[in-house]
């Protein structure tokens, strides 16, 4: 439409040639279809920055027309949440659901469903130009659209919304407290603060980000005064135990723990009967959880503990659900009715079993590390892929483990692991292979570090009895990375070259028996690779022609 065009222009004039206005103004004009709408939408653009005088900044009012044009209220707090976080920093795309969720935004019945709903709001966001791609599975604010963000929290929808941002800002002492009391969500995220002395009053508060900081104590008391707070985060800080008090928080949610260096969880945690998530991911100095804790937290949806207490998890007490080899973890999860997402590690077949055993457990079971697992030589894999939503697996420090066995004899497509992307094998110095990883289709990302044993990551003697097996394998066909340290016996990947079509780096450090990578002319075609590793042992790789050589040459980074 010639008509549409020529508004069009005009529009773009508008922005006065600012790149960002013209690309998410852009997106919210996209939608238009008469001349009609985009003469009404003009006008409000022309008018916008005379409704905020002396503003310095004259990209702000632009950008907030596409904030105005988002479809609900909802998408527009989800976008000022975003605003919390510093400047140029990478937010994981499922712990900015988690808090959403937390504060309420989304409204579905379970916890799936809100995860669903999350991750279709980003996508709108990230259509808008509001948001963009970060790394993987991370969005990041640009940071004239995180001012904007702010500029509208902190002024225009002070009301509604009043932030208190200083996140990434180089603080080494917290700011006065008295200048918290209005605030509703605060953040001081990412700072060097050492020392919190100060009882804050925050009546209406909702989320509080203190992570990233280095105090390692809170004073008793100092979240007494916040009954609304939804959201804590406390993650990644030098933070040992919580403060006295912390019961008072009666309207927690959502409280985030993970990276920190918390020794023990309080039994007053018990009172937090709102509580829905807990993360407490890598907290590998945890040591101590009262019994009868997690089972009272009888609302909860979302338990992470992937390598929480991997550091000293011989040092817990009888008293503690840490003791032992996870068995006492798993039983008081079993009285958790609202579960929908877990994720922990075991020390023993016992506890497995407990979970395989649960078809509550099983559906929910999102990552399993398996620490020190010394009671058998061999742990049967194939029983795994009844976790039909594991994503992640871990082993580590098995010294005696052996084999992963695949049982074949029944049919094939029951032991695949379609969820599964991510394995990593950690101090396993016994461990022959991982040939189960075939049965794996979407694995993006695989990391051995000290598997001695290992001749091959893929056995085809394992297959012998299976031709049928043979036949049907793509393996690999979405891998993104794999890496392998100190696999000192290592002399196979995969018995012939395969196609990579995802494939980004290669590393391989400490392998010098490793004489040939399974690639060939047709591999990683589409797109470059990166391969890591010493450079002897790059000289001394065999390829299956000097064309091949040649190609991969630039690939190789020492």
């Amino acid at each position: 439409d010639p008509d549409i065009l020529q508004l069009a222009q005009a529009a773009a004039r508008e922005c006065d040639g600012l790149p960002l206005a013209l690309i998410t103004i852009g997106r919210a004009m996209a939608c238009k279809k008469t001349p009609d709408e985009w003469i009404y939408d003009i006008e409000v653009l022309r008018t916008s920055s005379s409704q905020f005088p002396g503003l310095g900044n004259e990209v702000y009012p632009l950008l907030k027309f596409s904030y105005d044009r988002l479809p609900s209220d909802t998408i527009k707090s989800c976008l000022l949440y975003c605003s919390l976080y510093p400047e140029d920093y990478c937010i994981s795309k499922e712990k900015l659901i988690d808090c959403w969720i937390g504060e309420g935004f989304l409204t579905e019945r379970d916890r799936i469903g809100e995860q669903k709903e999350g991750y279709h709001i980003l996508g709108i966001l990230l259509h808008a130009c509001l948001l963009e791609e970060g790394g993987d599975g991370e969005v990041k604010m640009h940071d004239v659209i995180r001012d904007m963000a702010i500029w509208i929290a902190c002024d225009i929808e002070k009301e509604k919304e009043n932030f208190f941002v200083n996140a990434g800002v180089g603080l080494v002492e917290a700011p006065d407290v008295t200048g918290w009391e209005k605030a509703r969500r605060l953040s001081l995220m990412h700072n060097q603060i050492t020392n919190l002395s100060e009882i804050p009053t925050c009546p209406h508060l909702l989320t509080f980000f203190l992570n990233k900081n280095r105090f390692q104590m809170i004073p008793n008391d100092f979240f007494q005064f916040m009954p609304s707070l939804k959201v804590l985060n406390l993650s990644y800080s030098k933070l040992t135990s919580l403060p006295l008090g912390i019961s008072k928080l009666v309207s927690l949610q959502h409280l985030d723990l993970s990276e920190s260096d918390i020794e023990e969880l309080p039994g007053e945690l018990k009172a937090l009967v709102n509580l829905k998530c807990l993360d407490l991911e890598y907290t590998g100095n945890l040591i101590t959880i009262p019994r009868q804790l997690i089972s009272n937290l009888s609302r909860l949806h979302v338990l992470r503990m992937f390598g929480a207490g991997h550091n000293a998890f011989d040092e817990a007490s009888k008293d503690s659900s840490l003791f032992g080899g996870g068995e006492f973890i798993v039983e008081e999860l079993l009285g958790l009715k609202s579960l929908e997402v877990i994720s922990f590690t075991l020390r023993s077949s016992h506890g497995l079993q407990m979970i395989l055993s649960s078809d509550q457990l099983r559906s929910c079971t999102r990552a399993l590390s398996f620490q020190c697992f010394n009671d058998s030589t061999s742990l049967e894999v194939s029983a795994l892929a009844d976790l039909k939503q594991l994503k992640m697996l871990r082993i580590a420090r098995s010294e005696i483990l052996e084999e992963l066995k695949m049982d074949c004899a029944g049919e094939v497509r029951q032991f695949v692991f379609h969820s599964l992307n991510k394995v990593e094998i950690y101090g396993c110095s016994k461990l022959k292979d991982l040939t189960f990883l075939v049965f794996a289709p979407n694995l993006k990302s695989i990391k051995v570090t000290g598997s001695h044993a290992m001749e091959a990551i893929i056995s085809v003697g394992k297959f012998a009895e299976v031709p049928e097996v043979m036949a049907n394998l793509n393996p690999f066909a979405k891998l993104q990375n794999l890496e392998v340290i100190g696999a000192i016996n290592l002399k196979s990947i995969y018995w012939k070259p395969l196609r990579f079509p995802h494939l980004k780096t290669m590393s391989f450090f400490h392998c010098n028996k490793l004489k040939m990578l399974p690639l060939d002319s047709n591999s990683a075609r589409e797109h470059s690779i990166v391969i890591r590793g010493d450079r002897m042992w790059w000289a001394q790789l065999q390829w299956e022609d000097e064309a091949t050589r040649n190609a991969f040459l630039p690939c190789f980074k020492s």
